[in-house]
């Protein structure tokens, strides 16, 4: 499990994929995400 495992994140960085472990975000949801989060708290 390192750079070269596409399963884990790191490889995906490594490799510069897009999956499950690192999912492409948008900025804006991003955003949206962190705005509701600390409502919360």
């Amino acid at each position: 499990m390192g750079k070269g495992d596409k399963k884990t994140k790191r490889g995906k960085i490594f490799m510069g994929s897009y999956g499950v472990t690192r999912k492409r975000g948008s900025k804006s949801s991003q955003s949206n995400q962190n705005k509701t989060k600390s409502s919360k708290k």
